[in-house]
């Protein structure tokens, strides 16, 4: 592009009288007139509209000697706009003024203030109810679900065992023998199984074992026997039975659902025992010993007989009372003759 300006009339570009006989810039040398000459500014009042149009030059603009050399504008405001131009504008782009952000650097740099002793110990109390809440909660699930899952896998064990000593007993190479259940109760150590207690209406066959121990019968899911209440292939007297109603295998949890009439079915190596319920008590003290007695007191007999008691703890969760559930033997069916109707769906 050419400068803006416009060319001198008769004037070259080296003056009015160009050396060594050049021609003037304001002509060739063919006495034509030259459209370049030396640089002359339009005056403000000849300044043509569009400077920017094609058929115009564009007016060279100068920076002042003065901008080039000064340094950076020395940063006025307040101390974070000193602080932020001092660190070379790097800082990042935050929420809030200046003064705030200067105010919350300052603060990351000085040592935490002690906290007072009382939130402290606060802090310090919540983190052990927090974490004693979590041990509860562990144990609660322990006892209510885990401690089931173990019963009721050594109970099935135990039963799976006794019924094959049941069906085999007798035969050649049966391995051991079937419990014998004419013997008296002290033949049998703490924690033998010998019988398997079904309760058609419940839906339930547990093994029966010797003793109301719990670690030996009780917690693994057993029915424990009374030691030195009667057999039940004994001509008279009791055969009083205990079990947990909640947790590890609740075994008796819904006897109370059993009313008059209902069988309870006793398997034993040589016969099944058959019983019909009498009677019962809702809740009685755990001191009341009467009901395992060969009579049992609250049962409503009078005499010797062929009996069945059946004993857990009240309410359920607890072991404040005792729940009772009586019965009288109605029938003795040698294995030999199938099982009972109770078991087969008769009546």
């Amino acid at each position: 592009m050419r400068p803006e300006g416009r060319a001198q009339a008769g004037a070259g570009a080296y003056g009015a009288d160009a050396p060594g006989g050049y021609p003037a810039a304001g002509g060739r040398a063919d006495g034509e007139p030259d459209a370049w000459g030396v640089y002359e500014p339009y005056p403000a009042d000849e300044m043509p509209e569009y400077p920017w149009l094609a058929d115009q030059t564009l007016q060279l603009r100068t920076i002042p000697e003065a901008a080039l050399t000064a340094g950076p504008p020395a940063p006025g405001g307040g101390r974070a706009e000193r602080r932020r131009a001092a660190q070379g504008g790097r800082l990042a782009v935050r929420s809030g003024s200046g003064r705030r952000r200067a105010a919350g650097r300052s603060a990351a740099g000085r040592p935490r203030p002690a906290e007072p002793k009382g939130v402290v110990v606060a802090r310090m109390i919540g983190e052990l109810c927090i974490t004693l809440g979590l041990v509860m909660l562990l144990f609660v699930s322990y006892q209510l679900w885990w401690t089931n899952v173990q019963a009721d896998a050594a109970a099935s064990g135990a039963r799976s065992q006794l019924e094959h000593q049941f069906d085999t007993a007798g035969q050649p190479g049966a391995g051991a023998p079937a419990p014998d259940p004419n013997k008296p109760p002290e033949a049998f150590a703490p924690g033998k199984g010998f019988a398997i207690i079904h309760l058609p209406k419940l839906g339930l066959s547990v093994p029966i074992a010797e003793g109301t121990g719990k670690a030996q019968v009780l917690d693994k899911g057993l029915v424990g026997h009374y030691t030195g209440t009667a057999m039940p292939a004994d001509k008279a007297g009791n055969f009083a039975l205990a079990a947990h109603r909640n947790t590890h295998g609740e075994p008796f949890r819904y006897i109370n659902k059993l009313a008059k009439g209902d069988k309870i079915v006793v398997e034993t190596a040589t016969a099944y025992y058959t019983y019909e319920v009498t009677s019962g008590i809702p809740e009685t003290p755990p001191s009341n010993i009467g009901v395992i007695q060969p009579v049992p007191k609250g049962a409503g007999f009078t005499k010797a007989d062929r009996y069945i008691t059946l004993t857990t703890c009240t309410p359920e969760f607890t072991s404040k009372y005792r729940l009772i559930v009586f019965g009288k033997m109605v029938e003795e069916r040698p294995r030999g003759e199938g099982k009972p109707a109770a078991l087969t769906g008769g009546q």
